[in-house]
């Protein structure tokens, strides 16, 4: 059974970083891509960014580019979003997923989903 558990969220002021945790369990972490997504109120989920798992290979969307850096520790299971300089446009419930096989930045096609860490920026 895939369990994903997201950890690290919280209210932050608008310059800080903060570094959010996905631990995962239940995969067979060398077929799997690891995304983050976010979703802010009245607002579609949006793609951050993946990862894979194996090569550590990251891609990002155009728009999260320069501020947020996704990694992981195989042997911890976890993956990370490193996240700088944060905007309190950046504020959101963050999700991790996990896909097999290949980059995809549609939601839909997450077969894994953790429960969200909520991100607040004040200004």
């Amino acid at each position: 059974q895939v369990q994903l558990v997201e950890s690290g969220g919280g209210l932050v002021q608008a310059g800080d970083s903060l570094r959010l945790s996905c631990a995962a369990s239940g995969l067979t972490f060398s077929r799997y891509y690891m995304g983050w997504f976010r979703q802010a109120p009245g607002k579609e989920r949006e793609f951050v960014g993946t990862i894979n798992w194996t090569s550590g290979t990251t891609y990002y969307a155009d728009s999260m580019k320069g501020r947020f850096t996704i990694s992981r520790d195989n042997a911890k299971n976890t993956v990370y979003l490193q996240m700088n300089s944060l905007k309190p446009e950046d504020t959101a419930v963050y999700y991790c997923a996990a896909r097999k096989y290949g980059v995809i930045s549609t939601p839909s096609g997450y077969d894994n989903w953790g429960q969200g860490t909520q991100v607040s920026v004040s200004s």
